[in-house]
């Protein structure tokens, strides 16, 4: 049974290409959908990249380690 993650991205957010991001989010999860839309984070979304994956909130300072750090949550 195949199981799909909820991912979002905020396409506001002035830490993060939407193009790259969801390129780099599709390779650690592949066949999930990865939704772009503001998330109304805006405070942390103007001072690191971010990524809500399946119910968690993943920052960091650069898009690259916010990838990196959101793998763990992939399901």
């Amino acid at each position: 049974m195949e199981t799909t993650n909820d991912i979002r991205i905020c396409d506001k957010c002035r830490h993060v290409r939407v193009k790259t991001m969801v390129s780099k989010l599709q390779k650690i999860a592949p066949g999930s959908e990865v939704k772009v839309g503001c998330k109304s984070y805006c405070g942390p979304c103007s001072l690191y990249a971010f990524v809500f994956v399946n119910g968690r909130y993943v920052t960091a300072p650069t898009e690259d380690e916010a990838v990196e750090k959101a793998r763990r949550f992939i399901k």
